[in-house]
């Protein structure tokens, strides 16, 4: 793909991402072109439809989580890469959700299905070293974890709280990991 070609694709992500995860259904993707900074049909040239485009979006924001995951691992502590990582996931999670309500019911594709698992892995890794490391309780799962951001996620799709609500609120839940 052409370098042009590759950064309109990714301005087009970031753009689905931000509008689908502000407006939901009501997003369009003349919206998310306008955003982008390109015409519709270069929208639809790179995302033959909009679930297709949602879709792409939803692997985009995976992946970004575990890249992220990937630098803090490398370059901080354990329990500081796992507190820096899941408060992206809490601030990050309605918008997550929103993406996924928009996919067809019960079909998640390959692609956000393995993106997905990349992420819980990559999570699991972080949890497991700060567990080692002595900064998390012993007895927490990632089953857990995943619960914990899922419900606060949930919360702030439905009701968006104050800034300062969701990141007292966030404090709470890694003082209870231990984090």
């Amino acid at each position: 793909m052409r370098r042009n070609a590759a950064a309109n694709r990714e301005r087009i992500l970031a753009a689905a991402q931000d509008v689908f995860g502000e407006q939901g259904v009501t997003g369009s993707t003349e919206e998310v072109a306008r955003r982008a900074g390109v015409g519709i049909a270069t929208v639809f040239r790179h995302f033959s439809t909009k679930d297709v485009l949602i879709e792409a979006a939803l692997v985009r924001h995976f992946e970004r989580l575990t890249e992220q995951a990937a630098v803090l691992a490398a370059g901080v502590e354990p329990g500081e890469a796992l507190r820096d990582l899941l408060r992206t996931m809490i601030e990050s999670g309605s918008t997550k959700l929103t993406l996924a309500s928009r996919l067809p019911a019960g079909e998640i594709s390959p692609d956000v299905d393995a993106a997905a698992g990349r992420l819980r892995t990559t999570v699991a890794d972080l949890l497991d070293r700060a567990v080692v490391a002595g900064v998390v309780r012993s007895d927490v799962t990632v089953d857990e974890v995943y619960l914990l951001i899922r419900g606060l996620a949930q919360a702030c799709a439905t009701a968006p709280p104050p800034p300062e609500t969701l990141r007292r609120a966030t404090g709470i839940v890694l003082a209870g990991l231990g984090v």
